[in-house]
């Protein structure tokens, strides 16, 4: 008995262990969250959207930055009857065979502050008659303009506040998108995690319970133990086998989901380390407010929403009323029968033109507008303050989570480091005959549930840390902003 029950110690003692030879792949949480960032169909696709919307930005800016264009007809070939009408009346259709092309060269400046344009222009027209054999120029050497409406909605000076806070709210959900490719992929290494952990407790379990198997039966020979007792191992050791096969199904759909979502490509065998808690890190709510407001988007989306609305309404009620349009333009044109003589002593021309509408009878439709566009501004703001409560509710609750999360983690350590001495002491009563088959079996399922529980405390605590990141877009264990190029 003293032989067996020194064997059965050491049989205990060897624990499930994964050995990192070749074609084999061990990962760190740290490691597998900066492998789906920069692999996965996710962060691709939050490139991309970030991509486009610098683009867009750039459109804007490009409003407001002089305009030059070169525009014409070359060239502008007829030939063809067209009707003339005749002093009489009469219509008669004449041939038509010529060719009238131009260029035109434009300049135009934007003013932000009146919603005007300035703009100046050069032109040339060619006329070819090729009936009459007859050749004329028309050009304008210079001309500068001014286009001004009057009393209308101004929408440079409305995009120029909105259209910078939409770009800074893409920047910060590029950010966001980041940090939730952290916490999916969080979810995804805990299931493979919890997997490997399964199937080292199912192999662990199925050799034990082999061993004890062989030492049952040298006891039942010696008629120490009951047939019941054997039948009751019997069954156990065949609970072990069926639960090594479930585990190593579960680890490889496992080790598929985690691959394909960080676009890991490859066949080596995955293993993964189990992370470590971080003891020292302290969040206060307080901190997670102030860094929210700061760095999410959904701070920069407040101040968008309700500006936006501000501009509908102001959109609306320049839309009533009196509309009008203020263009005057002065330069010098001239014609002549070759090129150099067009631009010989031009003659001044000048402009100076409104016009204008005003609306008689609407039947209300400029007033219902306006207050449509007020309510709608009145119905935004109310929003956008329920949003900012639930928002400052979301991060309040997960920072209460997290610090709870955190103090779970140390307990669950503790049981399970508890289980696990408990288990020892089962195993050497049972082979000195002071316990039950039965109560080894508590002892054994109590272990085996105290490392799972270790490894769900585990992940609740890192996903209630990339959580918090998400939150506030702040790395609270380096203490500073979280930003990416």
């Amino acid at each position: 008995m003293k032989f067996l029950y020194v064997i059965l110690l050491l049989s205990f003692s060897l624990v499930g262990f994964c050995q990192s030879g070749g074609g084999t792949l061990r990962l760190t949480l740290q490691q597998v969250v900066e492998m789906a960032k920069a692999n996965s169909i996710a962060a691709k696709q939050a490139a991309t959207l970030r991509e486009t919307k610098y683009w867009e930005y750039r459109t804007y800016k490009s409003n407001y930055q002089p305009q030059l264009a070169l525009s014409g007809i070359l060239p502008g070939y007829s030939k063809t009857f067209s009707q003339v009408l005749q002093p009489d009346g009469t219509i008669l259709f004449q041939p038509i065979h010529n060719d009238n092309s131009s260029l035109q060269l434009n300049f135009s400046q934007s003013i932000t502050a009146t919603g005007g344009t300035i703009y100046g222009t050069t032109q040339l027209q060619r006329f070819d008659d090729f009936d009459r054999h007859n050749v004329l120029y028309n050009g304008i050497p210079y001309g500068i303009g001014y286009t001004q409406p009057l009393f209308q909605f101004n929408s440079l000076k409305w995009d120029k506040r909105i259209e910078p806070l939409k770009y800074n709210e893409s920047k910060q959900a590029y950010i966001e998108a980041q940090e939730n490719i952290s916490i999916t992929v969080e979810g995804y290494f805990f299931d493979l995690l919890l997997a490997q952990v399964n199937l080292q407790i199912a192999e662990t379990n199925y050799i034990n319970t082999q061993k004890i198997m062989n030492i049952a039966n040298t006891k039942f020979e010696l008629g120490k133990v009951s047939k019941n007792e054997i039948l009751q191992l019997q069954l156990e050791q065949i609970n072990a086998k069926k639960a090594v096969g479930t585990a190593r199904r579960d680890m490889e759909i496992s080790t598929l989901n985690l691959r394909s979502y960080m676009g890991q490509e490859g066949d080596e065998k995955i293993v993964l380390i189990v992370p470590e808690s971080i003891s020292q890190m302290t969040v206060s709510s307080n901190k997670v407010l102030a860094e929210a407001f700061a760095n999410r988007s959904d701070a920069i989306s407040f101040l968008r929403r309700v500006a936006e609305a501000k501009r509908d309404v102001a959109k609306a009620k320049g839309q009533n009323g009196l509309t009008a349009t203020l263009t005057a333009n002065l330069g010098f044109s001239n014609t002549a029968a070759n090129i150099p003589d067009v631009y010989k002593n031009p003659q001044n021309q000048q402009l100076l033109q409104v016009q204008l509408a005003i609306p008689i009878l609407d039947w209300g439709r400029s007033k219902s507008r306006t207050k449509t566009a007020q309510a709608n501004q009145q119905f935004t703001e109310y929003a956008v303050e329920q949003d900012k409560q639930t928002f400052k509710q979301q991060i309040v609750t997960q920072v209460s989570l997290f610090n709870v999360m955190k103090e779970q983690l140390v307990y669950t350590a503790q049981a399970d480091s508890i289980a696990s001495e408990k288990y020892q002491i089962a195993r050497e009563r049972y082979v000195l005959g002071d316990l039950s088959i039965t109560d080894l079996g508590i002892a054994f399922r109590e272990n085996d549930q105290a490392k799972r529980d270790y490894v769900a405390s585990l992940r609740d605590f890192w996903g209630a840390y990339y959580q918090l990141r998400y939150l506030s877009l702040y790395d609270f264990e380096t203490n500073q902003k979280i930003t990416y190029q």
